[in-house]
């Protein structure tokens, strides 16, 4: 049972897209089972509480986070931090079953478990994780994975090759 009304989102899992907003629904749910009972945020002021954080960076590293905090953590504590972390994506964004699920269990151990494949820049987006939790998911990432972080700073995107044959 829903711990606050949600007509907005109630009418969006009517359209064409539902699948996302049953998603988000479910990770409510999921949360709301939480032992610390941690009040989330809700859209119940029609603003945001986000603030943008700047370029958070893991030691030896210049990018690939991007700081999100909230501008009311006293009543927010389980979002006082949100960052997002760009991953750099395969070659042709081709992924392994094993990649992913490699990926997906850091990022439920780690994170709060929400993806967005991909960013604008092509990378893989994992969204909302705690300051402490970053060089642990920068550790995994690189030496369990084998892979990396993407750009995130104004200096560097990381490039996203897309050919066209005509």
């Amino acid at each position: 049972m829903a711990k606050h009304e949600t007509p907005m989102i109630d009418q969006l899992e009517s359209g064409p897209w539902p699948s996302f907003v049953s998603d988000l629904k479910q990770e409510a749910e999921s949360r709301a089972k939480n032992v610390n009972g941690i009040d989330y945020l809700s859209y119940k002021h029609g603003r945001t509480h986000w603030k943008h954080g700047g370029i958070v960076g893991v030691f030896g590293y210049g990018g690939g986070v991007i700081g999100r905090y909230c501008d009311q953590p006293e009543m927010f504590p389980g979002v006082a931090a949100f960052h997002t972390m760009r991953v750099n994506q395969p070659s042709g964004k081709y992924y392994t079953t094993k990649f992913l699920k490699d990926l997906m269990d850091i990022w439920e151990l780690r994170g709060s478990g929400l993806t967005n494949f991909h960013g604008a820049t092509g990378d893989i987006v994992l969204l909302g994780t705690t300051t402490p939790q970053l060089e642990e998911v920068f550790y995994d990432l690189t030496h369990k994975m084998d892979t990396d972080l993407g750009g995130s700073g104004s200096n560097l995107r990381t490039p996203s090759l897309r050919i066209c044959l005509l």
